[in-house]
């Protein structure tokens, strides 16, 4: 089991419950894809680069100032919690790639850029949960950012020198850098962050580049300072209090091409555009014999596991701890993966009627939802 990397959170725990839906939610695929709302006409690709022949004697700091001016810190809210990662600019405007474990289940993104003295609200223009790629976007209206150049990774072998550069342990400031080299192409790994539901990658990059948490979205670059990769998971034992030389990351190609997607606004079932429902709840799955301890006549359905936070749909509604959902909206809820499925499904500010049971019996009513990133 590998840890994701970004989530260097003040609360982890509060992941779950902020996405919406708990565990099992929030890396499900998308069930309807939404169109972007940022851009009224597709975006051209961006191409590849031929890789390039930098000396294998370059010093790390050489191949890391190429890249670090495009590298930035990205900061997010997760309910009553923080937690932090990174981005790689690829427009001068504020377009950015990162890994979509570090914004999702978010309700604000805020990011810091290299040698300005402001930070900066972003939203996410959409996402790939099954290959973990994000693309956000700066609110503002910026121009003239630095953006880094990503290069083929189809030819990278085995024994490369590649540098990592990211948002090591969310401290901000410079980014953190470190050099080492390719030990395996073409990984195919579980990853979870905090306990949560775990996720298959495949086509990753392994490398023993000392990584730290806070470096998901990161750049893992060559010699010549060009993206190969994108930081996503390290070694899971003790690796949120020290670093792991057994790192993972995305390769480029594979990244690009889910951009590339979003930028053309593909519609298709893997991608997912602008916020999602929520609800705000964190669940597990409850079985009969659970339901029977808690003295609930039910056989199924997404038991809350904490009191929803104040403000949320869930806690407006007067959902509380213990209670089993079992319905929303036209849809039976029968796992906490189910519960995620039917409320990412509807658009923020949807009214959707909610069925619970509790001690005192089965209620429903009528809930809007709020959102938050997918």
């Amino acid at each position: 089991m590998w840890t994701r990397v970004a989530a260097f959170a003040v609360l982890i725990a509060v992941v779950a419950a902020v996405a919406g839906a708990g565990i099992g939610w929030s890396l499900a695929r998308a069930v309807n894809p939404r169109q972007a709302a940022v851009a009224t006409t597709p975006e051209a690709p961006i191409r590849a680069v031929t890789p390039g022949t930098g000396s294998s004697n370059s010093s790390t700091d050489a191949i890391a100032a190429k890249v670090s001016p495009a590298i930035v810190d990205i900061n997010t809210t997760l309910g009553n919690g923080q937690a932090a990662g990174t981005g790689m600019l690829i427009s001068s405007t504020g377009e950015i790639l990162t890994n979509n474990h570090v914004v999702t289940g978010s309700t604000s993104i805020t990011v810091v850029v290299q040698g300005r003295s402001q930070s900066y609200s972003a939203h996410v223009v959409g996402v790939d949960v099954s290959q973990d790629v994000a693309v956000i976007q700066i609110d503002s209206n910026v121009s003239g950012l630095p953006t880094v150049k990503i290069a083929d990774s189809s030819s990278l072998q085995v024994g490369d020198t590649v540098v990592a550069i990211g948002n090591a342990l969310g401290q901000g400031g410079a980014p953190h850098v470190t050099q080492g080299q390719v030990t395996a192409l073409d990984q195919t790994i579980t990853a979870s962050e905090g306990g949560s539901t775990s996720e298959t990658l495949s086509g990753m990059i392994q490398s023993d580049a000392v990584i730290y948490a806070g470096d998901s979205g990161g750049a893992l670059v060559n010699t010549s300072g060009q993206v190969v990769g994108m930081i996503t998971a390290g070694q899971a034992q003790g690796f949120r209090s020290s670093a792991s030389d057994v790192g993972f990351a995305v390769a480029s190609n594979t990244a690009l091409g889910v951009v590339n997607r979003i930028r053309a606004h593909e519609q298709a079932s893997d991608l997912t555009y602008g916020r999602v429902g929520y609800l705000g709840v964190q669940v597990q799955s409850v079985d009969p014999s659970t339901a029977a301890q808690l003295g609930l006549n039910v056989t199924s359905g997404a038991l809350v596991t904490a009191t929803p936070l104040s403000g949320t749909p869930a806690a407006s509604a007067g959902i509380g701890r213990g209670s089993v959902i079992t319905k929303v909206g036209g849809s039976a809820v029968t796992s906490a993966e189910s519960l995620g499925t039917a409320v990412k499904s509807h658009q923020p500010g949807d009214s959707v009627s909610v069925t619970w049971v509790d001690q005192s019996g089965t209620h429903t009513a009528t809930v809007t939802l709020a959102g938050v990133n997918p």
